[in-house]
């Protein structure tokens, strides 16, 4: 099993952040919070690393259930999506919760981890489907 779900974007990086940050929200995800891991790198080490952001996104309905199911579900929350530049194209990988979810012995966390699998599935097959299309 894959821990992710991957696509390739033919667009610059930062418009690529903008239209992954738009797809999450037309499937009822909110980004909580930008990694610019290219400028935390620079700025902590004086590495140079290419750009590469995580997007933490966040369904809060699902969040909810899954927090009431298991309340130390919150130490794998939120759902990462990252968006890096790979040469001549952008990929966007999505974590896919069921594996993660795995290592939870709670068998309520199924129903919320698999509908949020779906959702995250979702954007990122909708986002080649835009891609190919272009």
């Amino acid at each position: 099993m894959s821990y992710h779900f991957t696509t390739t974007l033919n667009q610059p990086f930062e418009q690529a952040v903008e239209t992954v940050t738009a797809a999450l929200k037309e499937k009822g995800f909110g980004v909580l919070t930008t990694i610019d891991v290219k400028a935390t790198l620079k700025a902590k080490i004086g590495a140079e690393f290419r750009p590469y952001v995580i997007l933490g996104a966040c369904n809060p309905g699902f969040a909810f259930k899954a927090l009431q199911a298991e309340p130390k579900i919150g130490t794998m929350l939120p759902c990462n999506v990252v968006v890096e530049e790979k040469g001549d194209h952008v990929e966007v990988s999505a974590i896919d919760p069921m594996a993660s979810m795995q290592a939870v012995d709670n068998p309520a966390l199924g129903a919320v981890a698999t509908e949020v699998r779906d959702l995250l599935k979702s954007v990122v097959d909708d986002l080649a489907a835009k891609a190919k299309a272009a």
